[in-house]
Parts: structure tokens; sequence; C-alpha cells
């Protein structure tokens, strides 16, 4: 059986300039590279995998700051959207990285995604501990977010609560000291301090599956145990919908 896994950061309100987030996307995809070697090589995305695979670029700060010049990658009036992806066209291979930053919306959170690929149960090469646990470290470091998971669809689908700004608890969960402190958690559960940043809570060392009931219940406990902390109140509120 295989399961959809991904990753992703969430920051709320934080206005930079390009020469910023062009910082933060080379520091970010300099330690995406020391985690596998699929992240070694990277290509813009683009509609035409032929087109794609002629895009190939080096991860560097004056890379992006060009990057980021571009009308294309300029997200209105502020903020920048860029994709990439390590040009790998099998879907057990490689990966997809998705990057929103630099915005000042309020209803709408900084991010970045990345995708794995599908890999069966008992054949893994990326889903593994150690891999996601030096992307969600890559991601803390770069891009300094409130709040982190890395987590398998059907796991995010029943832990949310619907919610597609957070926050909830994942295979492993990352939380900004500006959230507050993370307690002990019950064993198998490790939390990790990352630098300075915030805390890593990583649920099992063996890869957490929603087709094991043994694990999703570990979740909900965990999240149960954490939810009166205030570590998962939302990146950004939603709307607010007006009284007719």
């Amino acid at each position: 059986m295989s399961e959809a896994y991904s990753a992703g950061a969430y920051w709320g309100s934080r206005p930079e300039l390009a020469e910023d987030c062009a910082r933060r996307a080379a520091t970010f995809f300099r330690l995406m590279a020391e985690c596998h070697p699929s992240y070694a090589h990277w290509f813009e995305q683009n509609n035409s995998t032929r087109k794609a695979l002629q895009l190939g670029f080096e991860p560097t700060h004056e890379t992006f700051l060009r990057f980021f010049g571009k009308k294309k990658y300029q997200a209105g009036p502020d903020g920048f959207s860029f994709g990439a992806w390590t040009g790998h066209v099998g879907q057990e291979q490689g990966g997809m990285v998705l990057l929103n930053c630099g915005g000042d919306a309020e209803v709408a959170p900084n991010r970045v995604r990345l995708f794995f690929p599908s890999e069966p149960l008992g054949s893994e090469r990326m889903i593994r501990a150690p891999v996601l646990a030096g992307v969600m470290r890559a991601m803390a470091l770069a891009w300094e977010p409130e709040w982190a998971l890395a987590t398998a669809d059907g796991l995010w689908d029943q832990l949310s609560g619907g919610s597609r700004i957070g926050c909830f608890l994942g295979w492993m969960t990352y939380f900004s000291h500006a959230r507050g402190q993370v307690p002990a958690l019950p064993a198998p559960v490790r939390v990790e301090p990352v630098e300075d940043k915030g805390t890593l809570v990583i649920l099992t060392p063996e890869r957490l599956t929603p087709s094991n009931p043994e694990h999703v219940a570990l979740a909900r406990r965990v999240q149960e145990l954490l939810a009166e902390t205030g570590l998962f109140r939302p990146v950004v509120q939603p709307p607010t919908v007006p009284q007719v």
C-alpha cells in the first residue's frame, strides 16, 4: 500500500524583500541537498516535462534574486511564488517544491510545500525518518515558520479537522519557540530542539501510516496532550464572514 506524503511549513504575515527571500531560498535548497541525493539537482516548474528538463538551475542566492525579479514569480503587489522539481519523471523518485514567501496577507499564510515520491511500504528510499527530519530542520532553519509538519495525506485528513492552515499534528511536527514550549511526551515520541528556532516532535522512528491503527491512536493521543498548550492555534485567522 502506498500513501501520499508531503511536508509543509507555514508562517503568517512577514513582508520581505526579494533579497531576503532569495537568501532564505538558497539556504533551504542547500540544506535540502544534505538530506538526500535526489535534492542535489533542481529544475523550474513548467507545464511541459520536456521544457522543464531544459530549465535546470543552481539554487544560489544570485539565482533566486534573479527569479524573484521576474514578474511571473511575483505574487501580486507583495511576496513571491516559485515552484521547482527534481527532474525525476517516475513517481517513485524525486519530488516537487512550491513556495510562497514575503507576503503580508492576513488571511493566507506564507508557506513552503514539499511533495515526496510515491513509495510502497517496505520499499522506502526517501520516506524515512532521517530524511524527513532533515527536511523539517531545513524548513525551520531557512524559513523560520511558526509551524511545520511532515505527514501522510490520510493522517492529515484525520487530524486536521478540515483545516488547511493549521494547526495539528503530523508524523513530524515543528513548533517555533514563539508558539510556546513543547512538554515531555511519552515514548516512542521524540522531542528534539532545532537550534534556537523551535522544537521538532517525531511520533515514531518508523514510517507513520494512517493504515496502522496504533499509529493513528498514538497521533490522536499526543495531539490531545498538546491541545491545551496553545501550540495548535491557527497560523492565520480565517476571514470573517459578514453578517447578513
